[in-house]
């Protein structure tokens, strides 16, 4: 499998890039800025992008989502719940940040349990909501993207509407934490971490 993550944009949102070695199919987590840095990797790669997986529509995640679409033909995925903030600036926070950002509906909405075939990998869609209505995480292999979900050493917000911490605490310890302490978390913002470490010693679990 090939797998890549870098910060892109102002706050350094983590991007992700996940290709089949076999078919060369690929798909692109959250692109949340520096679209043309993340066309030039998916070339670099020899990856054909079949799919742009959001973790959440929030404005930090998506920024770049129009230029990765047209450039490559790529099917947009996103939980049912967070749907209308592709298309609702309002919803998706941009309008906060200063600008508009309104795409088109996607292509696909996911739903707790759905699988996401790359080639020959699968992504299973795990719904983690708290901080937004549609959260997702996303399970592959022995390594989770975790969007805004868990970070190392923190949690997500969840004073944005749609945001609960009750839930979003509940997430994390039933879908989450139920995993291999061994299994890698890859999260929205930040470094990488392990499920066995957040379990020891993140403050907020």
């Amino acid at each position: 499998m090939i797998f890549e993550g870098f910060g892109v944009g102002p706050i350094e949102a983590n991007c992700y890039i996940i290709g089949c070695d076999k078919t060369k199919e690929g798909a692109v987590v959250d692109p949340g800025d520096e679209g043309g840095r993340i066309l030039k990797r998916l070339e670099a790669l020899g990856l054909n992008c079949k799919y742009i997986i959001l973790t959440h529509g929030h404005a930090d995640h998506i920024t770049a989502l129009k230029q990765v679409r047209e450039a490559t033909g790529a099917e947009v995925l996103i939980h049912t719940k967070d749907a209308d903030m592709l298309t609702n600036p309002k919803l998706n926070l941009s309008m906060m940040l200063g600008m508009v950002l309104k795409f088109e509906a996607a292509e696909r909405l996911l739903e707790e349990g759905d699988k996401i075939q790359v080639g020959e990998i699968t992504l299973e869609v795990i719904h983690t909501p708290g901080h937004t209505l549609g959260g997702i995480s996303l399970k592959v292999g022995n390594l989770l993207i975790t969007g805004d979900t868990l970070f190392a050493g923190s949690v997500g917000r969840s004073d944005f509407p749609g945001g609960s911490h009750n839930t979003l605490i509940n997430s994390i310890k039933t879908k989450l934490l139920v995993f291999p302490d061994d299994t890698k978390v890859y999260s929205g913002h930040g470094p990488a971490t392990t499920i066995g470490h957040e379990k020891r010693y993140n403050p907020f679990l």
